[in-house]
């Protein structure tokens, strides 16, 4: 079982490089800003996604470290670059991946206030703390660190696959006031997490005693869950293309499901100046089928061997010091594989923004309010966020969004995070007739460098987008 954790968290760690998406938030001519915010002001009357392209996101962060750090050719000693991001990581320094790719989406006007919109989307969520003590225990090993408590609870990850379908309503209430709602299942693919882990360990000296040092092993608890992970492990020479095969032939419908709801607003303040905010994906997971727990806890302390040599003859054996070992370790440490039913809360997001808009102009349509009056520049400010295990993470975003014509709008943006002080982020789209296209990309900065960035996101997409005049 510990060689099952050890790979578990080594695959985490591997794959990770919040998430946070403020280039498309609030874009009233866009449906992905339904999906941020269903109760955002919008002024289209029906859209249709082009399937598997109408929404493509990528996001990779690693905060306290980078892969320059680690590979660099700086310095020629590898050990020395590991042991410098050592000792400046800590263990609330994390590693994020997330992807979401839209299979379909669609959605149109519903009498004179409301506006359906329903769709699928593959979702890919990846995320790890920095293990301090167990890495630091790992590499340096204890003896620098006589009288340290080494804590588990530092290993602590999530991860998951799963397909979401969702349908959503937005109704404006009155000209000022719009509020939406999303309702969503999850189809659970792949899951493993292991957030709640405990206990300690430490070695002191001991004057006097029967060794310098005692170990000590305080209260082990260390649990993880997985679900759609023991099928692919009980069939014998399973390659990695058929993991991926049978993990893809449950896209669709997955062996555990979930409810989640996402809840939004906009509210027009004065005729300049609006303030909105949402939640997404609060929803739990329920894991039934196909679930391993591995379990693996105790307390143990030790001063070491103390090795006797006495007189044998020549069919005595020698004392088996290190057998002895291995059944007081087997005595006092346990470890357990179950197959129990355990839930997952969601990775809860947040986002609030207010929005200035300047250079008025009219837009011959928009289902909400009939000759809208239609701002060329907005000026906004979005606080955008992800409940963590360890608790949220935030990222604060200044942009300006230009309309350029009908057909064309940018927004340039300047965020700051838990992974850069300076994310520079562009977003463009583009209409011609009804089909749209849109490209953002946040980080741009980094993206001279990828090695040395902290972060990079992409989004890209397109669709057919209708106004009825």
């Amino acid at each position: 079982m510990r060689n099952r954790i050890l790979i578990l968290f080594a695959f985490v760690s591997v794959l990770c490089y919040g998430q946070n998406r403020p280039l498309l938030y609030n874009v009233d001519d866009l449906p992905q800003a339904l999906l941020q915010n269903p109760g955002t002001r919008i002024d289209f009357t029906k859209h249709i996604g082009v399937p598997f392209f109408s929404q493509i996101h990528l996001f990779a962060g690693s905060t306290g470290v980078t892969a320059h750090d680690i590979f660099s050719d700086e310095n020629s000693n590898v050990n020395q670059r590991v042991q410098n991001v050592m000792d400046r990581i800590t263990s609330g320094d994390y590693f994020s991946v997330n992807e979401q790719l839209e299979v379909l989406s669609f959605g149109w006007k519903m009498g004179s206030r409301g506006y359906f919109s329903a769709g699928v989307y593959q979702e890919l969520d990846i995320f790890a703390y920095f293990p301090k003590d167990p890495a630091l225990l790992a590499f340096e090993g204890n003896a620098e660190y006589i009288g340290k408590s080494f804590s588990f609870s530092d290993a602590n990850f999530t991860g998951e696959v799963l397909t979401v379908y969702h349908a959503g309503y937005n109704y404006k209430v009155d000209p000022k006031l719009s509020v939406g709602g999303r309702v969503k299942l999850y189809s659970g693919i792949f899951n493993a997490e292991s957030t709640q882990n405990d206990g300690f360990f430490s070695t002191v000296e001991t004057p006097g005693g029967p060794n310098f040092y005692r170990h000590e092993l305080d209260d082990l608890d260390v649990l993880v869950n997985t679900s759609g992970y023991a099928s692919l492990k009980e069939q014998d020479n399973m390659t990695v293309d058929q993991a991926v095969a049978e993990l893809l032939s449950r896209s669709f419908f997955g062996q555990n499901v979930g409810l989640g709801i996402d809840l939004g607003f906009n509210y027009r303040v004065t005729e300049q100046f609006a303030v909105n905010a949402s939640i997404q994906d609060l929803g739990l997971m329920f894991h039934k089928n196909d679930t391993e727990n591995y379990h693996y806890f105790g307390s143990y302390s030790t001063n070491g061997l103390e090795p006797l040599f006495p007189e044998l003859d020549g069919n005595e054996r020698t004392i088996p010091y290190w057998e002895v070992f291995e059944e007081q370790l087997d005595a006092n440490l346990k470890e357990e594989t179950t197959y129990n039913e355990y839930n997952t809360w969601r990775p809860l997001k947040f986002n609030a923004s207010f929005e200035f808009g300047t250079g008025k102009s009219i837009l011959p349509c928009d289902y909400l309010i009939s000759k809208k009056p239609r701002f060329m520049n907005l000026f906004g400010m979005l606080v955008s966020g992800v409940n963590r295990s360890k608790g949220p993470t935030y990222g604060v975003t200044a942009y300006w969004d230009r309309k350029v014509t009908d057909n064309l709008r940018f927004r340039l943006a300047y965020g700051v995070d838990d992974f850069s002080l300076t994310k520079l982020g562009l977003m463009v789209s583009s209409r011609f007739k009804n089909f749209n296209i849109y490209l953002a990309a946040n980080d741009i900065i980094g993206y001279t460098n990828l090695a040395k960035a902290n972060s990079a996101s992409l989004q890209f997409g397109m669709q057919f987008i209708f106004k009825d005049l």
